[in-house]
């Protein structure tokens, strides 16, 4: 396949499941930087195979992580994928034509994304078209520094593409459940950087009001099961960052007396 003057950035760690689909779906790119930090399973691999750049680096939060995959590429146009992300056919075609177009205005571009939790498509509660910013110019775009929740900051014009990136969100609920110590670790820790304050009522509260936003509120309620499903997880996550951080509270405080 020809490439085109893209550098795909994707950071990893145990991605084997994932790792292959994401890869093949960019293999119009230029180039593909890997920053792992740490898998033990045939991730390397599979990005050995692929011809990827492979960087290793430890652990800094998934901004900082993401922007040093960002420093380590070369070509005029950088696009930012998680190994859970795909890019379809005619967005790929899409892309192909920005970054070879002879003059182009805008620095960056955003996409729909089109997230799937167990084989479904999920359209309501935010999940759709939960746009995202992903390709842009090497000069013009950089990652948010946050621990989580971290986004692409582009100066200049941004255009609004209708071709989506596919998601396939985590299906397995153990590794759900995973995924919810360690986002609500680092969202308590976030929070408790910016001074804010938590108890183990208002955890509850938080948690209960984002369940009844999610499933009712933003009609959760049909997408069916799975969105019964991921508006609980929701509110079980919420309820930990919160739970957590007034963990840290007591913490400090318990080391100052």
């Amino acid at each position: 396949m020809e490439k085109v003057p893209v550098s795909a950035a994707i950071i990893t760690k145990n991605e084997e499941e994932n790792l292959r689909r994401c890869l093949q779906s960019v293999s119009f790119s230029g180039q593909v930087v890997i920053v792992d930090s740490g898998s033990t399973d045939k991730t390397l691999e599979i990005a050995a195979e692929f011809g990827c750049e492979i960087y290793r680096e430890q652990w800094h939060g998934f901004g900082p992580q993401k922007q040093l995959a960002i420093e380590k590429c070369r070509l005029p146009w950088i696009l930012v994928l998680d190994a859970d992300e795909r890019i379809p056919p005619e967005t790929a075609e899409i892309i192909k034509k920005i970054v070879t177009a002879r003059q182009v205005p805008e620095a960056g571009f955003s996409f729909p994304r089109k997230n799937y939790f167990q084989d479904k498509w999920i359209k309501h509660a935010g999940w759709w078209p939960d746009r995202v910013m992903r390709l842009f110019r090497k000069e013009a775009g950089s990652m948010t520094p946050s621990a989580v929740h971290e986004a692409v900051e582009v100066q200049g014009v941004v255009g609004k593409l209708n071709v989506p990136i596919e998601h396939f969100t985590e299906s397995n609920l153990s590794k759900v459940l995973q995924k919810i110590d360690k986002y609500s670790t680092l969202g308590a820790e976030e929070a408790f950087s910016t001074g804010k304050k938590s108890s183990p009522y208002g955890a509850f509260a938080r948690a209960f009001f984002t369940f009844i936003q999610d499933y009712f509120l933003k009609l959760g309620i049909l997408d069916g099961k799975q969105g019964l499903i991921l508006a609980v997880t929701d509110s079980v996550n919420k309820f930990f960052k919160y739970a957590k951080l007034n963990e840290l509270e007591r913490s400090i405080r318990g080391g100052k007396q």
